[in-house]
């Protein structure tokens, strides 16, 4: 087991299993719990019935918990794609971040909290080669079924570390736009961009004020600059 900084603690899941051969790890996924406690979310991420579980989970004062070993394949994507490939288990770790979700009261990320979840990030960024781009949320790579880590989690502040992106809009992103393009940029970034949550998805990621789930001006701004930050 990799470990990552003083405050880890190895809590093993038996929920894991091969990654297929020659295939690595190119992306990193960050979900939130989604449960009451901390407690009840570690048990059933090391239950063998529950048939889930991640690399990691970051506790809200910041603790962090090693559930399976990064070159193993962990179960927390679920039916999932992103840039038009699914199966992402196999080609991410995946990071468990406490808090209660939008079922049991969904609130802010502690500081001590993010701080802990920039760290661990920064080293599996840099075992893996995993660009900025390719962190991603939970919603991000399944918007169908997820809304986590969701529209409160400090997004702009991880991309200020340099893990994930945060668009930087300028004049040439301005101008009309139609569906047709807005389907094509989200196509482009890594979205399914076929599935009718993919611009809520987008917007709860990279334009939190505007969770309309319909793409207004300003959404479709951030959307050429990320697609012309990454050259996609």
């Amino acid at each position: 087991m990799t470990r990552t900084g003083t405050g880890c603690i190895d809590l093993p899941s038996p929920n894991h299993g091969p990654r297929p051969e020659g295939v690595g790890v190119e992306l990193l996924i960050l979900h939130y719990t989604g449960m009451p406690t901390a407690e009840s979310a570690l048990t059933r991420l090391c239950e063998p019935a529950a048939q889930v579980s991640a690399h990691y989970t970051v506790d809200e004062d910041g603790t962090v918990y090693a559930h399976v070993p990064e070159d193993r394949r962990a179960w927390h994507a679920g039916l999932s794609s992103w840039r038009g490939r699914a199966d992402v288990n196999s080609r991410s770790i995946g990071i468990e971040i406490v808090n209660p979700g939008h079922e049991f009261g969904y609130r802010p990320f502690p500081a001590a909290q993010m701080a802990a979840v920039a760290d661990l990030c920064l080293d599996i960024m840099g075992r893996h080669g995993i660009a900025p781009a390719d962190v991603l949320g939970h919603s991000d790579i399944a918007p169908a079924r997820k809304e986590d880590p969701g529209e409160l989690f400090d997004w702009p502040g991880l991309a200020a570390r340099g893990i994930g992106l945060w668009p930087k809009v300028c004049a040439i992103d301005d101008g009309p736009f139609t569906e047709e393009e807005v389907a094509d940029l989200l196509k482009r970034y890594g979205y399914d961009s076929a599935c009718p949550r993919a611009q809520l998805a987008f917007q709860r990621h990279f334009q939190p004020d505007g969770m309309t789930g319909r793409a207004d001006a300003e959404t479709v701004r951030r959307l050429r600059a990320l697609t012309r930050m990454t050259g996609r």
